[in-house]
């Protein structure tokens, strides 16, 4: 594929920094954009993704979904020129993992009961 071709996209992280820019093909899917940020990610931040599905992309106000592909994902800005395309990254650990972590940290509670009549 010419370099013509390819798409431009950098990352914005929660506390300003960038990863990348890098270049991706228009068929490239964001499921393998959100791989390659997982395994570019700083090590020297408090929060980092474990998982790809850690990972959500917001391009133009939007969550981009993991089976779309970059192509797709362009939003049209008319006949401005071509160049890097900035998307932000949040971190956000899936809800059945987060779930099933706190059910194993809690200690069982029994639940009691009481009434007074006066």
């Amino acid at each position: 594929m010419p370099d013509e071709d390819l798409i431009e996209l950098k990352f914005r992280l929660y506390d300003g920094s960038d990863i990348g820019p890098f270049r991706y093909s228009p068929t490239s899917t964001i499921a393998m954009v959100k791989e390659r940020i997982v395994a570019e990610w700083p090590k020297d931040k408090k929060v980092i993704p474990k998982a790809a599905n850690d990972v959500k992309l917001i391009n133009a106000g939007k969550i981009l979904e993991n089976n779309k592909t970059v192509g797709q994902c362009r939003v049209p800005f008319g006949d401005l020129p071509i160049g890097v395309i900035t998307m932000h990254v949040v971190v956000q650990p899936t809800i059945a993992k987060a779930k099933a972590e706190k059910k194993v940290d809690e200690t069982p509670t029994k639940n009691v009961c009481s009434c007074s009549i006066l």
